[in-house]
């Protein structure tokens, strides 16, 4: 459950913002678990957690089975390394959008199919209020 302090401070289209970037960024805690013990020894939950260094040591001492044991110890200590890694990541992009200070760009008609967001450039349905892509708020059509 993510703390609500992340984004209480935030308007609604930043909020919208917040979530999008936060889905796309954050890690699930029993993949994390799964991939520790079953691919540990070859350092796969390090690939996961974006610690490539450590991947590359696991894979290159992967013979010795040192590495199958540090990944069966690791499956245990996963889920906390995960809530830590996702909270991580929910105060870099809080403190990206509450800097950011940019107003989004507003959303342009594009014929009788729908709208285009202006920020990933995905379609839009009538009438939404947010891209359900990539959360952006969106300015009426006119």
């Amino acid at each position: 459950m993510l703390n609500p302090i992340y984004t209480a401070n935030m308007t609604d289209q930043q909020r919208a913002w917040f979530y999008a970037e936060y889905q796309r960024a954050s890690k699930d805690e029993l993949v994390g678990v799964l991939l520790a013990l079953f691919l540990g020894g070859l350092g796969i939950h390090k690939f996961y957690m974006g610690q490539t260094g450590a991947g590359i040591l696991y894979l290159i001492f992967s013979w010795t089975g040192i590495p199958s044991l540090i990944g069966f110890i690791e499956c245990f200590l996963m889920p906390g390394r995960v809530r830590d890694y996702n909270a991580a990541q929910a105060q870099i992009i809080t403190a990206g959008i509450m800097n950011s200070g940019q107003p989004m760009p507003p959303a342009s008609a594009s014929g009788a199919s729908g709208r285009v967001c202006p920020g990933c450039g995905g379609t839009v349905q009538p009438g939404a209020g947010f891209c359900a892509k990539c959360g952006s708020a969106l300015m009426a059509a006119g």
